[in-house]
């Protein structure tokens, strides 16, 4: 069984950054993909970053550039998202998702198995 737990969530300004962070208990072996998805208010869940076992990663148009999702080095358990120049339209639920799919461009909510609770970020104008 795994279990994603998130945090780093909070509030800050406009061009302000935040580092998200998401703990993997349980074994995610190889073939997985990770990432991160948020939801506004009245809008759908979107993909924002994932990263593959294999270290390869892709981004949403509306974050590259601005964001980094990293694997921690020193410990492989621990999934980073590092988002710069924050935006008032960044505000959202966001959460980590792990599956066994490799995720290239296009990927899915449904091709995700395991959840985190979430973390809110707010960024105010």
């Amino acid at each position: 069984q795994v279990q994603l737990v998130e945090s780093g969530g909070g509030s800050v300004q406009a061009g302000g950054s935040l580092r998200l962070s998401c703990t993997v208990f349980g074994y995610l072996y190889g073939g997985f993909c990770l990432g991160w998805f948020r939801q506004a208010p009245g809008k759908e869940r979107e993909g924002v970053a994932v990263i593959n076992s294999d270290g390869s990663t892709f981004y949403a148009d509306s974050v590259k550039g601005r964001f980094t999702i990293s694997q921690d080095n020193a410990k492989n358990t621990l999934y980073l998202l590092q988002m710069n120049s924050l935006k008032p339209e960044d505000t959202a639920m966001y959460y980590c998702a792990a599956g066994w799919v490799y995720c290239s461009g296009a990927y899915s909510p449904r091709d995700f198995g395991y959840w985190g609770q979430g973390t809110q970020v707010t960024v105010s104008s």
